[in-house]
């Protein structure tokens, strides 16, 4: 027997869970270490082999082991190759009485522990009787059955008077969730037992020792000699077949009124999913190789049980995915369904069972079913933002998450959040009220511990009756695969609320280009309109030199308007900087004077009617002083403006170093002007001081119609002192002499245009369509052209490229400023603004014969 000495033991040198030096009767237990020397023995081996056991202790083991069995141990200790296998030898002899020994074997901590107990004949193939089992078991139509079924097997093969099948919680309690028993006997069915009745180490060894058997609780026990090893070790009994147990549970087992028990573990998936928990009223004893058979059905129980279960969460998730689909494809055919809580209840519960369903999206709520009041569910929300967590989030307590959840526990006790968006989040809420069904414990779960006989442990309850706790304040708590579909169901809410966001942003370009191309054709317009006055009253000046004056007061007034309206649609009708517009009246009114205006201040935007107000306020300032106040000499004005703590625009306006001023005799319209525009149009202050030394006025514009613009880094704050100088005049004679092709479809303006080239002496064709400019330049040769883009319902780019090609020089007008969509080949010949004036089309010219010329 040398060669056993060969057999690996490095594996089962395991941590014992729990160790008990003592065996239940009847069988014996004998440890040996591989050179075949008796390390132990229990002490009944006397009465059941005839041997003493202190004879027995350090001697051969084949001087009491027939060699035939020896053999057969031999040969199943080799196939001990995985940690906690136990092999089994039924029927066999040993001793001389002729009793028949059923026997295990496996190894503990570095020994070979051979076990035996009073057995029968070795039976035939058990594989047919586990094979009958499971063709029932494969029969039942439903998991309940499916139960019921196992139970009913189990008993059939042992015959216990009940037999349970005890499944576990993911708290440690533990129900019954089917039931075999003897008729007479009472039902378990349905009860709960806490966690403390099988502790977290008892559930451990469950999963090492798979069947754990209790013949008589009234047995007693026999010890194992010696108690310890030469090192001080009591053995590891945890995988013995006759390993005793502890006596509180045998104590616990009386109370019951059981004489008897049986327990096979099932095992799911790698976790202890429950047990057959099997009690007999009298003592039993099944033989070991029924007891093996009812491992192999247990496990074959398992792996079905653990088939189905998948199959089960399959089709659930299955369903449940067929339901975001449903829900990703009625949202993208109707919006609006998101915001139904109805609706998105009803989906959302036949998926995942809930009461009442929460909605918060953008700060804006809606419930369906049972919910919390209002206030709360902000809370609620608040406090998952609070978390942190991107994922779903579920509690059967909200307790736990908020405080005072108590008062509306009735209502919802436990939730279950689908984040849909990024922090802070939007969510729906599934919420559970609070789990009023009475839970029926066989005993009262929270009885403290007491010191018993037994030492300080929990003492058993002396009376098994049933107890009843109503669980307050939880609910039923959403399962694992519930927070996997809501999962699911969250990636298919984000799709939805994305694609809404891409429909929303994609809705919101559509229409800023729809309202950059509206406010473009009202800018046009107005400026067609401002040219056409213009037009009409140049055109309708008579010789007389007072109404001259007057026409070139009025066109002033009217140009004004039209560069503050050029500011305001820039921007797409928007707040205007206050600068710009002081920089566009000192170039129109400076032209001619020598004189400068000095401005500074915050940068600041004023609204559209500001604007419009304070451009001819301004202009008749400057208008006024160019007459006769400081710009008429060698002055200067000082412009200055800032916010005061109101918000409110405080500008001012200084002339210094020009003739003497005397008030003015009568209030023209002018006058008019400055003086009530500001309060009359934006409710404001005005006031105006004609001091001799110099004008000074004041305004103040109302906070509403002011705004800062928007400050670049690394920029300063203030605007540096700018002086506007006046520009160089036009060259005439760059101009006189020239033929011009004039392409503009608006008669008044087209005449207002050629005036103003008549006046610089250059010669002027007018066409007013493509066609008639196209005719014209089939037969004739001109110095330059003016193009208006926009031609009614037609364009002059086909016109600018027939010029390119004979190479005259041209430039645009157009009435749409900087939103003129031009061409690509286009974009680099300047555009000027309408209405027309002497200054912009000179300018232009200039320009344009200037690149000529180089």
């Amino acid at each position: 027997m040398a060669d056993i000495d060969k057999v690996d033991l490095t594996n089962c040198d395991r941590e014992p869970i729990h160790l008990l030096g003592a065996i239940q009767q009847p069988g014996f237990l004998i440890a040996v270490s591989t050179d075949w020397l008796i390390a132990r023995v229990s002490k009944n081996i006397r009465d059941l082999l005839g041997y003493d056991p202190e004879d027995l202790i350090g001697a051969p083991l084949p001087d009491y082991i027939p060699s035939t069995l020896l053999h057969d141990l031999r040969n199943r200790i080799s196939l001990l190759s995985a940690p906690d296998m136990v092999e089994r030898l039924f029927g066999c002899s040993i001793g001389a009485s002729g009793q028949l020994y059923d026997v295990a074997v496996h190894f503990s901590g570095g020994q070979i522990v051979i076990e035996a107990e009073p057995g029968t004949a070795a039976g035939g193939d058990s594989t047919n009787a586990v094979r009958a089992m499971m063709a029932r078991l494969d029969r039942t139509p439903d998991i309940t059955a499916f139960y019921r079924e196992g139970a009913r097997q189990v008993r059939a093969l042992l015959g216990y008077d009940r037999v349970m099948v005890y499944k576990f919680a993911e708290s440690g309690s533990g129900a019954v969730v089917a039931e075999a028993c003897k008729s007479g006997i009472g039902s378990f069915l349905g009860l709960n037992y806490p966690a403390s009745d099988i502790p977290r180490q008892a559930r451990e060894l469950y999963k090492r020792n798979l069947v754990r058997v209790i013949r008589d609780v009234n047995s007693e026990p026999v010890g194992i000699v010696p108690e310890v090893d030469a090192v001080g070790k009591r053995i590891d009994l945890s995988l013995s077949i006759l390993r005793s147990v502890s006596p509180i549970h045998i104590e616990y087992l009386k109370n019951m009124g059981v004489g008897a028990s049986l327990s096979i573990s099932i095992v799911v998936d790698g976790e202890l999913w429950g047990l057959f928990a099997c009690h007999n009223y009298s003592p039993r004893s099944p033989t070991f190789q029924r007891r093996s058979v009812c491992e192999l059905f247990a496990e074959m129980f398992s792996m079905r049980l653990e088939s189905r279960e998948r199959r089960l969460i399959g089709e659930y998730e299955q369903r449940a995915r067929d339901i975001s689909d449903q829900l990703l494809g009625a949202v993208a055919s109707d919006e609006t369904l998101l915001q139904d809580p109805d609706w998105l209840g009803d989906i959302l519960t036949s998926a995942i069972p809930a009461d009442g369903v929460g909605v918060w999206i953008n700060g804006n709520y809606a419930f369906s079913g049972v919910t919390p009041p209002t206030e709360d569910f902000r809370r609620i929300v608040r406090a998952l933002n609070g978390l942190a967590a991107g994922r779903v989030y579920t509690t059967d307590h909200i307790g736990s998450l908020i405080e005072k959840a108590g008062g509306f526990a009735d209502r919802a006790a436990g939730l279950l959040a689908i984040p849909i968006s990024r922090s802070p989040r939007d969510y729906v809420i599934l919420f559970r009220k609070e789990l009023k069904q009475s839970v029926r414990w066989a005993g009262d779960p929270h009885k403290p511990i007491e010191y018993g006989p037994n030492g300080p442990r929990l003492t058993p309850r002396e009376s098994f009756a049933e107890w009843q706790e109503t669980v307050t304040g939880k609910a039923e708590p959403f399962t694992v695969s519930q927070v996997r579909v809501a999962e699911t169901i969250r990636a298919t809410l984000i799709e939805v609320v994305l694609r809404l966001a891409d429909e929303a942003a994609a809705e919101r370009r559509q229409s800023t280009a729809r309202q950059e191309m509206l406010i473009a054709e009202l800018n046009h317009r107005v400026r067609n309109i401002l040219g056409v006055i213009r037009g009409l009253i140049r055109q309708s000046q008579p010789e007389s030199p007072e109404v001259k004056d007057f026409v070139k007061l009025v066109d002033g007034r009217i140009h004004a308007l039209a560069r503050a309206h050029n500011q305001i649609t820039d921007d797409h009708w928007g707040p205007a900087p206050l600068g710009a517009l002081i920089e566009a009246e000192a170039a129109a009114f400076a032209a001619d004077r020598e004189s400068a205006i000095i401005a500074a201040g915050d940068p600041v935007l004023l609204n559209p009617q500001a604007y419009s107000t304070m451009a001819l306020v301004i202009h008749e300032l400057v208008t006024n002083s160019t007459k006769y106040g400081s710009l008429s000499g060698t002055g200067e004005v000082h412009v200055g403006w800032a916010l005061n703590d109101a918000g409110d625009l405080i500008f001012t306006w200084q002339e210094v170093g020009g003739p003497p001023v005397t008030p003015p005799k009568r209030k023209g319209f002018g006058t008019t002007i400055v003086n009530r525009s500001v309060p009359y149009d934006l409710g404001g202050e005005a006031s105006i001081d004609y001091a001799p030394d110099g004008v000074r006025a004041t305004f103040c514009i109302p906070a509403r119609h002011v705004s800062e613009a928007r400050k670049v880094a690394g920029t300063p704050v203030r605007l540096p002192l700018r002086a506007v100088s006046s520009q160089k005049p036009v060259d005439a004679s760059l101009i006189g002499q020239k033929s011009v092709l004039l392409v503009e479809d608006s008669l008044i303006i087209a005449l207002d245009a050629e005036d103003i080239l008549d006046r610089f002496g250059a010669s002027v064709s007018t066409a007013s369509t493509p066609e008639a400019a196209h005719d014209f330049l089939d037969n004739n040769r001109v110095d330059f052209a003016i193009l208006d883009i926009n031609l009614g319902d037609q364009t002059s780019f086909g016109v600018a490229d027939r010029l390119r090609e004979l190479a005259i020089p041209y430039f645009f007008a157009s009435g749409y400023g900087e939103q003129a969509n031009m061409p690509m080949e286009h974009r680099s010949v300047a555009v000027v603004q309408k209405p027309y004036t002497t200054h912009n089309i000179a300018k232009a010219i200039e320009d344009l014969i200037g690149e000529a010329a180089i």
